[in-house]
């Protein structure tokens, strides 16, 4: 990846230094300059600069692997998975998210989402005997919707004993969830750039978005060709970065996507967040950001409502667990399976998976209407 800090390349501290003076921190900045450029920077001869060259470009292309190597890693790794904690859903995902992925949780509002997301931050911080991975989290908050409170609620109620009457330890944990609040499409793409340097640091074990449709359906216009191409390009962006840093560090990676309503001819007419769930005859409801976001990710939760109370969560799209579905309550101790709530569908695309709603009062939504409110 061009966005690898020069640091991890393996040149000297001497020509390093030179380099960063001159503003030239990332593999990209390096290869955007010419050899003239470089040599007078480094103040050295045109082989040197070859050198530099080379040793940046060796770093950040990728290297090819064989299905052998591929097969042999993954024997290797005993704990290839995260678990969730829903037991039956991680039995179906064999074991839980799959590292070194990007998995996506989608729904309407007030499904659970952040509480989803907020769980798997805390149980990432558990230690191993607790089903954790003793690790740290980056928890990248686009809606303002983290809270401490409730994640210090969570973990006193799903881990009484070891939460109970403990400073210590709920200080620990607190310390090892990072929050970053991000307003702009820019602001999140160099946050994402420059996360090897934290997850070396900070010893990070997941990556939260929360969500990564949310600046990007504030900022562009889906009615807009050009906005439509940004959009798309900058999605595409943030996949490749986000599956680098998956991959390269074999850590999960969990973003929050939002749902709009699709028509029979696939055309996206509303592309605002549908937090009252509407549905009618001519549309359904499914995630946001379309078939190319959609490719982008390895795993898909779908979150529905069933009842007031009791939620559903779907997989829709794995490369190893079937269309499952599996019920679920939004409690104290964060989501809890329901037992007898599990299901098959049949398999389908993911992108046109239809996702059932908060009921609302019934009214018609036309296919040239514009954009909901």
């Amino acid at each position: 990846m061009s966005c690898r800090k020069l640091k991890r390349t393996g040149l000297s501290s001497n020509i390093l230094e030179k380099l960063i003076r001159h503003n030239i921190s990332t593999c990209k900045d390096l290869l955007s300059c010419s050899q003239l450029e470089v040599v007078k920077i480094l103040s050295s001869g045109p082989a040197t600069a070859d050198e530099v060259f080379t040793k940046c470009s060796q770093s950040c292309s990728p290297r090819p692997i064989t299905a052998y190597d591929l097969w042999k890693n993954r024997c290797e790794a005993n704990d290839g998975f995260f678990a969730t904690s829903l037991k039956d859903l991680d039995v179906v995902l064999h074991g839980g998210l799959p590292k070194g992925t990007i998995s996506e949780i989608a729904g309407p509002s007030g499904c659970g989402k952040t509480q989803f997301s907020i769980m798997l931050s805390l149980l990432v911080t558990m230690p191993k005997s607790h089903g954790g991975l003793d690790g740290s989290v980056m928890y990248i908050d686009t809606e303002g919707a983290f809270s401490a409170e409730r994640l210090v609620e969570m973990a006193t109620n799903k881990f009484p004993d070891y939460f109970h009457d403990n400073s210590t330890t709920m200080s620990e944990l607190t310390d090892r969830v990072h929050v970053n609040v991000i307003q702009t499409c820019n602001q999140l793409l160099e946050r994402l750039k420059n996360l090897e340097e934290d997850i070396i640091s900070k010893k990070i074990k997941l990556i939260v978005i929360d969500s990564i449709a949310s600046l990007v359906r504030k900022e562009f216009s889906t009615t807009l060709g050009r906005n439509l191409t940004d959009r798309t390009n900058l999605l595409v962006q943030e996949a490749a970065i986000l599956k680098y840093l998956a991959e390269v560090f074999s850590i999960p990676i969990v973003v929050t996507n939002q749902i709009t309503t699709r028509f029979g001819n696939d055309n996206i007419q509303d592309e605002q967040t549908s937090s009252s769930g509407l549905e009618d005859e001519s549309g359904y409801v499914t995630a946001a950001l379309g078939n190319t976001w959609s490719h982008s990710v390895n795993t898909r939760l779908l979150l529905q409502y069933l009842t007031p109370v009791t939620r559903q969560v779907m997989v829709a799209k794995s490369p190893v667990a079937p269309f499952t579905t599996f019920t679920y309550t939004i409690e104290s101790a964060g989501i809890i399976q329901q037992d007898g709530g599990a299901g098959h569908y049949e398999g389908t695309d993911p992108g046109k998976q239809q996702i059932k709603v908060r009921s609302a009062l019934p009214f018609q939504v036309s296919q040239s209407s514009s954009l909901l409110s």
